[in-house]
């Protein structure tokens, strides 16, 4: 009695109460899956009739080789939970299939035989191309880690960070820049009745305040890349006086005012061109003139687009690009009057500078004899044997001016000629005591260093030293560099 509820198909008679096809054309025709697949035909059946599909819901979709014996229907309810509710989300998937079935049980079902099993192997390819965004990436997403991770902590004390009102926990500030932003998505909801117009409208609301939390982002980085929070602080300048007493007294004067110099570019300058990744020296290498200085603060505003370093080698190669245009109207110089050779140079800054030494003589006679002129007639007006005392005076009072001018700026006279960044400390003092420019000076060097080392070789020297150059001026420079090791003393 069993066996009356079963049914059969009437080709291969196998048990189809499962599953079955049956034919609305032919009355009494159910054929399996495997028949109707392979197009059997019984009687006046064909196989083109239309057909019925029969699921008593209760036959294995893998055969009796699936583990837990999962039925066509918990499989098509499988497949749709996985369509609603996504790979991952096994307990939703788990009370979609039905209460027999556990969130394990439906995890290890679907990847054993639509993920590892054939069914995977046939529709899954080796290499599955990455079609997800990914929203936590650096490059500014909503998610960015730039825009949610604060930065490391700023180093000063308990008093700074109230001063401030600086959170250093967080990165954050009391007052940061636009303190309502937040507003713009406060009062944002998600619905689903939502029209597209109005999601349009909160995607754009969204953009805007991920580009306010971008420039809150961006202006805490150029505080932290040019250090205006130890500008604010006042540290600088609490350096700055620290070492001051190191920079002074090294070389006399000259070294006191290049000390000066250099922390005076620094004030001028420290608000907007200090801090990069790493640490800032305190003074710069070489002496910023007061032009460099002016036009750091006009170009001042271009700090927010430019990093510490970019901006220093900005500046360094408008310094350069100065020097170098200062040369070529020097070379222009020297061919407006007939010169195309450096040999012809030297001559010709020889000949301007004798005519120069000539001129300033004549002035300095000219003043000396003003001067000792006033003081015979001041004297005259006294007693008479005041006119040596009254000439005295004023030749101490010239003196005295000539000493004080030389106080003010040592090198002065020579640190706007070209060349002078070439020579050492030692060689501008050198220089400026014998009043001779460092291109002449560089060019003497030159021949006679050349001259020593052919005298070495066996060579006959055959340079012929400038005419300017006279003997004293030439056993001073012989001296100084047999000194300074540049020559052997036995050549000199």
């Amino acid at each position: 009695m069993a066996d009356l509820g079963k049914k059969y198909c009437v080709n291969c008679l196998s048990d189809v109460t499962n599953l079955r096809l049956r034919c609305t054309d032919c009355p009494d025709i159910e054929l399996c899956p495997e028949c109707f697949s392979a197009g059997a035909e019984i009687s006046n059946h064909r196989r083109w009739h239309g057909y019925q599909l029969v699921d008593g819901g209760r036959f294995s979709l893998w055969g009796p080789e699936a583990e837990g014996g999962w039925t066509s229907r918990e499989e098509q309810s499988l497949l749709d939970a996985i369509e609603q509710y996504g790979f991952g989300n096994w307990e939703d998937m788990a009370a979609h299939v039905g209460a027999s079935r556990t969130p394990q049980e439906v995890m290890e079902h679907y990847v054993t035989m639509y993920i590892h099993g054939n069914l995977g192997k046939a529709c899954i390819p080796d290499s599955i191309p990455n079609r997800v965004t990914d929203h936590t990436c650096p490059s500014g997403g909503p998610l960015s880690p730039s825009l949610t991770t604060p930065l490391p902590p700023l180093d000063i004390s308990l008093a700074e960070q109230q001063q401030l009102g600086y959170m250093p926990l967080r990165d954050d500030y009391e007052i940061e820049y636009d303190q309502d932003a937040e507003k713009l998505i406060s009062g944002l909801s998600v619905n689903y009745d939502d029209e597209d117009v109005e999601i349009e409208m909160k995607r754009a609301h969204v953009d805007m305040y991920v580009r306010k939390l971008r420039e809150r982002q961006r202006r805490k980085n150029i505080a932290r890349d040019y250090n205006l929070v130890p500008a604010f602080l006042g540290r600088d300048k609490k350096d700055k006086d620290k070492e001051k007493p190191g920079a002074l007294g090294v070389i006399g004067t000259a070294g006191g005012l290049g000390g000066a110099g250099a922390g005076s570019g620094a004030i001028g300058s420290g608000s907007t061109t200090a801090g990069g990744s790493g640490p800032v020296p305190s003074t710069p290498k070489r002496k910023i003139t007061k032009e460099e200085k002016e036009q750091r603060v006009r170009l001042r505003g271009l700090c927010q687009f430019m990093a510490h370093r970019e901006f220093e080698d900005f500046f360094e190669n408008m310094h350069k690009e100065r020097l170098l245009r200062a040369k070529v109207r020097e070379l222009q110089r020297y061919r407006r009057n007939g010169i195309t050779r450096l040999e012809e140079s030297a001559e010709y800054e020889a000949a301007r500078h004798k005519r120069e030494k000539r001129k300033e003589n004549k002035s300095v006679v000219t003043s000396k004899r003003g001067s000792g002129g006033g003081g015979s007639i001041g004297s005259g007006i006294g007693l008479g044997g005041g006119a040596g005392g009254g000439g005295t005076a004023g030749g101490l009072g010239v003196g005295g001016g000539i000493k004080e001018e030389g106080k003010d700026g040592e090198f002065a006279a020579i640190e706007n000629l070209t060349g002078f960044e070439l020579l050492s400390d030692r060689e501008k003092v050198l220089c400026n005591s014998l009043n001779l420019s460092p291109a002449r000076y560089l060019t003497v060097k030159t021949i006679i260093i050349k001259d020593h080392l052919q005298k070495r070789q066996g060579i006959p020297a055959k340079s012929r030293l400038p005419s300017y150059l006279d003997k004293v001026l030439k056993k001073r420079i012989l001296t100084f560099l047999t000194e300074s090791g540049w020559i052997s003393r036995d050549a000199s």
